[in-house]
């Protein structure tokens, strides 16, 4: 895939189409990012928090509205999940020349093409193999993948334990297709449910202390 003739043929597409806002750019280029350092594969999972963040997109609202625009104007094609701990799988059309076979055009002749997805569940099976790993070697593999994420060994094993129970399945029903994708939105709604304690489960995190409580029974007498 030739990404700068992609790219260049995208952004020739974007200055035609009024229906595009600044939010819409940010976001397909963020998908983008995440298209290239996957390095091109047919489909992906993104990750809601990290994809905002990288398209500087501060509302959910906003978020799922971009993506649906996207995918209904065939820049994207955006498959949901509702599932908390499994991203949303995009797929991203190659635009610009390409000898592969077109499936859709857009209004105008000198327009891009949409690559088909042929057999894509095949396809992405063999890529999930290559590039992802379903479940970790061992406990020793989720510590240290914790360690390093700057939370504590304790949480890494209440992971492990967690899914190892449930025979790596989410819900019990979907099996984990990877399980670092999964432990990093663990890592997420533990913090969400622990901030308000003080304690969001880093190693290298105090809690929260009133550096403005003030004593009822201090001296006066006493110099500062």
């Amino acid at each position: 895939m030739n990404y700068i003739k992609h790219l260049n043929a995208v952004f020739q597409q974007f200055s035609k189409d009024s229906r595009l806002n600044p939010s819409h750019v940010s976001l397909y280029m963020a998908l983008f990012q995440y298209w290239n350092m996957n390095r091109f594969p047919k489909s992906f999972l993104v990750d809601r928090e990290e994809t905002m963040s990288f398209s500087k997109i501060g509302s959910r609202t906003t978020y799922h509205r971009c993506m649906t625009n996207l995918n209904d104007w065939k820049y994207i094609v955006y498959l949901p999940s509702h599932n908390r701990f499994k991203g949303s799988r995009i797929m991203m059309p190659i635009f610009g020349t390409t000898d592969e076979q077109v499936v859709d055009q857009h209004e105008t002749s000198a327009g891009p093409a949409v690559v088909s997805y042929i057999n894509i569940n095949k396809q992405n099976k063999t890529e999930n193999k290559l590039s992802r790993e379903s479940r970790p070697k061992n406990e020793l593999v989720v510590i240290e993948f914790f360690k390093k994420s700057n939370w504590s060994p304790t949480e890494g094993i209440k992971f492990y334990n967690h899914y190892q129970g449930v025979g790596w399945k989410v819900g019990g029903i979907s099996a984990i297709e990877d399980w670092q994708a999964t432990a990093r939105n663990w890592m997420l709604k533990a913090k969400e449910l622990k901030e308000e304690t003080g304690f969001v489960g880093s190693s290298n995190k105090k809690p929260k202390v009133d550096y403005l409580k003030i004593s009822t029974d201090k001296n006066y007498g006493e110099p500062l």
